[in-house]
């Protein structure tokens, strides 16, 4: 038997509807980071009427949840907020400067933004600015900044350059520009119709490792799965490798069968001090999922 990369939690799922106190179809795609020794995570729920709304639930040790009486986010169409008045998903969590920044795509009549908020506490949540032109996607800012400047790894939807990882840089995390090219899917292979990035990058000595997701056309439907590339530590736009293997793939009856099925979407993963790293995944988009790996495992399938 094959040994897997990363270890499920033996008792997945770790969040479902049936948790939350609201009514709602699904929990996935879920941004999870640690504060103050507490794991918070702002999980994307679809409403019975399929748009998306965000939720707040947080643990003690990254595996039990409590969610919150009410929603954390809920789409506004007021002012800038008009590019999100019908849904808001699969949201990102990366603190730098003493606050968590929250990345969000955002759907309205006029197609798909990335949206940007901020909070110090969860308790408050102040929404930045539309940081993206239309059809953007899976958005994800490191934690630290390059001569300066931030940093951030996006998906744009172009059929040119078929759904590829790009790098950007602001000053302001408002004005973004600089932009060049990171990965594309490789034909023939386990990410061939697509890809994207997933968890906000993790440092590590020998590099920024990237666990993205990646999507593969069957006759069944696509599957999606999780991969992981590593960048340079100086700078992040130089790829210094990626792995030519899946580490993650839909197996169990929870990611295989759902909304969506044969899907493993991760928007999260939280480094611990042993050298592991847990990584939360959405299943078949439906519920939300855990697992560890070793840090330096994933490292060297890049290298």
């Amino acid at each position: 038997m094959t040994k897997s990369v990363v270890k499920r939690y033996e008792n997945n799922p770790v969040l479902t509807k049936e948790q939350v106190p609201y009514e709602v179809a699904t929990v996935h795609n879920a941004a999870v980071v640690k504060m103050n020794e507490k794991y918070m995570m702002v999980f994307r729920s679809h409403l019975l009427n399929g748009r998306s709304i965000l939720g707040l639930a947080e643990s003690d040790n990254g595996y039990d949840f409590r969610v919150h009486d009410q929603p954390f986010m809920t789409p506004q169409d007021e002012g800038a907020s008009v590019y999100e008045s019908i849904s808001i998903e699969d949201p990102r969590i990366t603190f730098i400067d003493g606050e968590y920044l929250i990345t969000y795509s955002a759907y309205s009549d006029y197609g798909i933004r990335i949206g940007l908020a901020k909070t110090r506490d969860f308790t408050r949540v102040e929404r930045v600015a539309m940081i993206s032109e239309v059809d953007y996607r899976n958005t994800v800012i490191f934690p630290e900044k390059f001569n300066g400047m931030y940093a951030r790894i996006d998906r744009p939807h172009s059929e040119l350059n078929p759904w590829s990882m790009w790098i950007s840089y602001s000053p302001d995390l408002i004005h973004w520009g600089g932009a060049k090219h990171l990965v594309s899917p490789v034909k023939y292979h386990w990410d061939e119709m697509k890809i994207g990035p997933g968890a906000p990058p993790i440092k590590t000595p020998k590099g920024w490792l990237n666990i993205y997701h990646g999507v593969f056309p069957t006759m069944a439907g696509s599957v999606y799965r999780l991969g992981v590339c590593l960048h340079d530590l100086e700078d992040p736009s130089k790829i210094l490798g990626v792995s030519d293997k899946w580490i993650l793939e839909p197996e169990k009856d929870y990611e295989r069968v759902g909304y969506v099925p044969n899907v493993v979407f991760t928007c999260a993963a939280v480094p611990e001090e042993d050298g592991t790293v847990k990584i939360y995944w959405g299943g078949a988009d439906t519920v939300m999922c855990a697992g560890t790996a070793r840090i330096e495992e994933l490292v060297e399938m890049c290298l």
